[in-house]
């Protein structure tokens, strides 16, 4: 992928030292800590790294829907931080937010968030008003592929698969976030790929989001209720058929996203991540049996090694709220 364009460092990558647990506050610091945030739709987290990119501290709060119950919580967990760490509110040197939607970086504007209640908000001028810090935002996905990178110590081409309710990538190249012109790079679960043509909420049908989600999962087993990851392996163990169904195409679908992506970047490292990944080790092995399916029926998926390329993100993992901050 040699002569990429649109591959801007910002900065170098900070560190590589592996991320220290949340603690007290720290002795002789010198270099002020940066804040990391990544707002979801069911919580907030918030870590404070230090200048070798450690994690010194972690917040955790419910996130409340709406443009101000998101402003309000990002000022609260900037609170919760400072008082942890013993630093004072004005005396982190930025705050870099994760967030989903569509992240206008310049402006420092999230649009169309829906599951947070946002059509248009902007983020970085209202929390910077308040805190006296400056703000940057940047995608969630995205935000967790830098997380991840750095964490997990990976090098080179690193791609994120977020398995979550909806489905999305990201890409890292050495060190570098890839963006893209219109901040939709990684927005794979919108290829309408998927025969049976399901309709997207995204306007299209058979889009991949539609198989490999946790939307996907409601629709293919709606017994699982509004999260049916969390009981769909029992499902499975106790011989339902719709569980079962249901977790083959999450499988298959999760494979194609990886086949997808390696064809596409031909990435070192595909770490899946999302709140699917926690189904475990029969997710993770599934995939990779599948990929090792595939290649044994072609030569040329056999020369890929795809198999071998995926890891995954390890449970309870800050990826994002890190790499919104080093971000």
């Amino acid at each position: 992928m040699s002569g990429v364009p649109l591959l801007r460092p910002e900065r170098p990558r900070i560190g590589s030292e592996p991320a220290a647990p949340a603690g007290s506050r720290s002795r002789g610091r010198t270099a002020p800590l940066r804040i990391g945030m990544d707002i979801g739709g069911t919580k907030t987290e918030a870590v404070a790294l230090d200048a070798d990119g450690a994690v010194i501290a972690t917040a955790r709060i419910r996130t409340s829907p709406g443009a101000d119950g998101v402003v309000d919580g990002a000022e609260r967990v900037v609170a919760e931080l400072a008082a942890l760490t013993g630093t004072e509110a004005r005396g982190f040197a930025s705050v870099g937010i994760g967030i989903p939607g569509l992240i206008d970086r310049e402006r420092g504007e999230v649009r169309s968030a829906y599951n947070l209640g946002i059509e248009r908000l902007p983020l970085a001028d209202r929390l910077s008003a308040s805190t006296g810090l400056p703000v940057s935002l940047d995608n969630d996905v995205t935000a967790a592929t830098i997380g991840a990178a750095h964490l997990m110590r990976l090098d080179g081409i690193v791609a994120y698969l977020n398995l979550g309710t909806g489905l999305a990538a990201g890409f890292v190249v050495d060190g570098a976030p890839l963006r893209g012109g219109r901040g939709v790079t990684g927005e794979i679960g919108h290829l309408p790929l998927d025969p049976l043509q399901r309709p997207c909420p995204c306007g299209q049908r058979g889009c991949l989001e539609t198989v490999a989600s946790g939307s996907a999962l409601r629709a293919y087993w709606p017994a699982g209720g509004d999260h049916p990851g969390r009981s769909l392996l029992a499902a499975v163990d106790a011989g339902d058929a719709a569980a079962a169904h249901a977790f083959d195409r999450l499988v298959d679908g999760a494979a194609a996203c990886v086949r997808l992506i390696a064809l596409s970047v031909d990435p070192h490292t595909v770490v899946i991540g999302g709140g699917l990944r926690l189904l475990g080790t029969r997710l993770i092995e599934g995939i990779r049996g599948t990929l090792d399916g595939w290649s044994a029926q072609s030569p040329f998926l056999a020369s890929l090694d795809l198999a071998a390329r995926v890891q995954v993100l390890p449970d309870d993992s800050p990826a994002a709220a890190v790499g919104a901050a080093l971000a």
